[in-house]
């Protein structure tokens, strides 16, 4: 990928805790427009990538860099990195539960988030339409005015994609979102996804295997904090060194 292609590089970053290296001179890139899995075993590194690129976690060395500029992730804050247009979703779906979906996504619309600016915001029929589109890309139309503490497991998750994507981002980080879904609900979640990264980078960590394979994506697997294997599903699966550390246990 060139620069321009590029939106995140992480360059030869590493990081330990109390002298156990949880990444390990990991180089891993993805584009402005890419849909990624990333797999590996327990240990192997993947939630301390995702807080590193978030700003949770300092790299002890090496770049992140973001964007058509290649800005440096490492030397800005968490709120600027979210901001810079990075959004994550944890494995737990955290909603406003006694709001309406429609009032979640409301919530999580793109707007100075000053205390000023929220109290003097009006809903115009730009909003109105945007949530609209955004209900109906995660399947929610039928359900804006339900409140979110009665939606099942996956609507919630579906709920909480909606809110990040209502934040515009330019890269969704989604951890392990097939968990605890029934079959109907991993397919629907997969079209989400593929759909999100048709105008965005969506990095997916995801331990079912079959969910990976729905993706249809290029896959990463990381061990021991840095990168294994790279390629398609069918190509990481039958790499040795991936069935020895992965597959095959």
């Amino acid at each position: 990928m060139t620069r321009a292609e590029t939106l995140l590089e992480l360059d030869r970053i590493s990081v330990a805790f109390d002298g156990f290296k949880a990444i390990n001179e990991l180089s891993f890139a993805i584009g402005s427009a890419e849909l990624r899995a990333i797999i590996g075993p327990n240990g192997a590194g993947k939630t301390t990538m995702m807080d590193i690129i978030t700003g949770k976690t300092r790299a002890d060395s090496g770049q992140i860099k973001y964007g058509a500029h290649a800005v440096d992730l490492g030397q800005m804050s968490e709120s600027a990195i979210a901001q810079a247009g990075i959004g994550r979703k944890f494995q737990r779906p955290t909603v406003f539960e006694n709001q309406t979906v429609f009032e979640n996504l409301v919530l999580a619309l793109a707007h100075d988030r000053s205390p000023f600016s929220v109290l003097k915001y009006r809903m115009g029929r730009a909003d109105r339409v945007r949530i609209d589109v955004l209900a109906e890309e995660v399947g929610l139309s039928d359900h804006l005015t339900r409140i979110a503490g009665e939606l099942s497991h996956g609507q919630k998750q579906w709920l909480e994609i909606g809110m990040l994507l209502a934040q515009e981002p330019r890269l969704l980080l989604v951890d392990e979102p097939a968990a605890g879904m029934t079959p109907e609900e991993r397919e629907h979640t997969t079209d989400i996804l593929v759909r999100a990264a048709e105008t965005r980078a969506v990095m997916v960590v995801e331990h079912d295997m079959e969910f990976v394979r729905r993706l249809n994506c290029r896959v990463t697997v990381l061990h021991e904090g840095s990168v294994l294997a790279e390629g398609s599903i069918d190509h990481v699966m039958q790499d040795r060194q991936v069935i020895e550390v992965y597959l095959g246990r």
